[in-house]
């Protein structure tokens, strides 16, 4: 049975860390098989403020994006979806973050264009099965700079429990 901590939390008053919620689970008389994070791939994505967005000058369908993401200065991004635009919050993938696609993204040229991170979709972070036709929009109360899963509010504790055959001790 896969138990969220997030969703425990809310009727329980329980403030441990993970493991020490495991140890107590065994102790009752439950196994505990595993504790993972299903949005492990995408931790290192951050939020970002689409700062400026004007049309690629060599291309008919690209955008060049200046995103602030919570660093020292705003990066050059270049970006292929139609719906993005300036004052967005976006996901942002940084250089060296591996998506769940297994694309990892690199500093490089776009069309002659400097582009230092990719603005993502739903499906470019594991989150929708198909294809979509541009980059999520985050809710405006999300802060840049923090973890995207954090401003979706994804659950990223999740307690995998084998109840026992005699069940748990009372």
């Amino acid at each position: 049975m896969l138990l969220s901590l997030a969703w425990l939390r809310e009727f329980t008053p329980y403030t441990g860390t993970p493991h020490e919620l495991a140890d107590r689970l065994t102790m009752l008389g439950l196994e505990i098989e595993d504790i993972s994070n299903p949005f492990e791939a995408i931790m290192g994505v951050v939020v970002g403020r689409v700062l400026t967005c004007a049309p690629h000058p060599d291309s008919d369908h690209l955008s060049c994006c200046t995103v602030d993401v919570g660093g020292d200065e705003p990066l050059a991004i270049v970006c292929g979806a139609p719906n993005v635009a300036a004052g967005q919050l976006v996901p942002v993938a940084l250089e060296g973050q591996s998506l769940p696609g297994g694309v990892t993204i690199k500093k490089g040229r776009i069309r002659g264009q400097a582009s230092a991170g990719m603005i993502c979709s739903e499906s470019e972070l594991g989150l929708a099965e198909t294809r979509s036709g541009g980059i999520l929009v985050l809710p405006e109360a999300s802060q840049v700079g923090s973890s995207v899963a954090e401003a979706l509010g994804l659950d990223t504790c999740i307690l995998d429990v084998s109840i026992t055959p005699t069940g748990p001790i009372a």
